[in-house]
């Protein structure tokens, strides 16, 4: 996942919404800190998870983690900004259903589910991701 993070991040830029899918422990935090850490080296990457977004500055843009799980209406997606940092950030969002009508429609959806001991990573959105 990682790796993979690593990977993907390269082929990201500001203005975009990644959509990460999948059971808890599925690993939607781990490929997010592959991305981040790619970027920036190996610093702290927590899960969001109470405090619902983490924010880092990156060489080009800033990169938005967020976790938004614990939102309990896609309304409360607007008071954490995150209409205006889908235009200027790269937005990384687990549990996106929570907030689905206010997702782009361009959006990259991944979902990560598990495959025996590994896992099985489905991507739908936007092309030109390898």
């Amino acid at each position: 996942m990682l790796r993979f993070g690593a990977r993907l991040i390269a082929q990201l830029s500001a203005g975009q919404v990644v959509c990460l899918t999948g059971d808890l422990g599925a690993g939607k935090t781990t490929l997010v800190r592959g991305m981040i850490q790619s970027l920036l080296g190996p610093i702290d990457v927590p899960s969001p998870t109470y405090t619902l977004v983490q924010t880092y500055e990156g060489p080009e843009f800033e990169l938005w983690h967020c976790d938004v799980y614990r939102l309990e209406k896609p309304e409360d997606g607007y008071e954490l900004g995150l209409i205006e940092a889908f235009e200027d950030a790269l937005c990384l969002i687990e549990w996106p259903d929570k907030i689905e009508p206010l997702i782009p429609e361009d959006a990259l959806h991944i979902n990560i589910a598990f495959e025996g001991e590994g896992r099985k990573l489905t991507m739908t959105g936007f092309k030109g991701i390898t």
